[in-house]
């Protein structure tokens, strides 16, 4: 079984949404499905199909957030130092060909959300990330083509 590097907040955020899922959720598409039923044959009954295939969707969620969950390794960020990049590292980058400055903080894969500015270990810029210090410059290959990025801080908040 293949451990899952966290954070504290993103196990927090796991178990959360977990507790909201099993206390809320369910009772709630219980109760659509209990509903759907009295309107007559089952068969021809979108309003029953459609509250069964949200039931499926939310159990399924819930057994793979158990999972993720049963498997989590929580980092705690705020006891880690170096002038490496390694996980829960949040890097300052400068885009060699814009100039343009990014801060990525390196996480794990459930809590990974770009719009927040935090990125999976497992993404292709962690991966050439990993193991530089300041000054370094890194070259990725992503979708839209080669990229080059010159790491310009390495902080652990």
């Amino acid at each position: 079984m293949e451990k899952i590097p966290m954070t504290a907040a993103g196990y927090v955020a796991l178990e959360t949404e977990l507790k909201h899922r099993q206390q809320v959720e369910r009772p709630r598409i219980i109760q659509q499905i209990s509903e759907a039923r009295t309107h007559g044959d089952l068969s021809e009954n979108a309003e029953y199909h459609a509250a069964k295939e949200v039931q499926a969707h939310n159990e399924s969620r819930i057994v793979e957030l158990e999972d993720k969950l049963a498997r989590a390794e929580v980092i705690d960020v705020s006891k880690l130092s170096g002038e490496t990049v390694k996980f829960g590292a949040t890097v300052t980058l400068i885009d060699e060909d814009t100039d343009k400055k990014q801060v990525w903080q390196i996480v794990g894969e459930p809590e990974a959300d770009a719009k927040k500015g935090r990125i999976s270990i497992s993404s292709p810029l962690a991966r050439a990330l990993v193991g530089k210090k300041k000054g370094a410059s890194v070259e990725v290959v992503t979708p839209a083509g080669a990229k080059a990025y010159e790491v310009v801080k390495v902080e652990w908040r």
